[in-house]
């Protein structure tokens, strides 16, 4: 049973699937700060000082209190409607499906060229040499 194991986890596609999934991982965090730490602090300052990891609706009674981050409502157990969080997932979504087509898009364009090349005219058998040679022997006897 241990060496089944060994040999399905060895298997080549088990191996590239998990470095996918490591690199996917690690692209993931990138794309999160992409967004979190440059595009939404940008567009937050373009559209006039909003932040938007704190755009948010409570949807329940915060007692007159001015509750101002959702942390802070968390902590006093008030529900919210995170409309900032949703807007930064949106967003990374839309750049991770952007990397992901163009990436397939250029391994489809390599695949197509790899198709197209020319294949090598595969050289004549051994049989059909012989027969141009004599073919041309007797091409140069009638001519001579």
């Amino acid at each position: 049973m241990l060496r089944e194991f060994r040999e399905f986890a060895m298997k080549g596609n088990m191996i590239d699937m998990a470095v996918g999934i490591v690199i996917g991982a690690a692209f993931g965090a990138i794309v999160s700060s992409l967004v979190d730490d440059i595009f939404m602090p940008l567009t937050g300052l373009l559209i006039g000082g909003i932040d938007f990891s704190n755009w948010f609706i409570l949807l329940g009674d915060a007692g007159g209190a001015k509750i101002a981050t959702i942390d802070a409502a968390r902590e006093a157990g008030i529900a919210t409607l995170n409309i900032g969080l949703f807007i930064n997932a949106t967003i990374k979504f839309f750049i991770i499906a952007l990397a992901l087509f163009i990436l397939v898009k250029a391994i489809n364009s390599l695949k197509r060229r790899e198709e197209e090349k020319p294949a090598k005219k595969p050289e004549p058998a051994r049989q059909e040499l012989l027969l141009a040679e004599i073919r041309d022997l007797l091409k140069n006897r009638q001519g001579s």
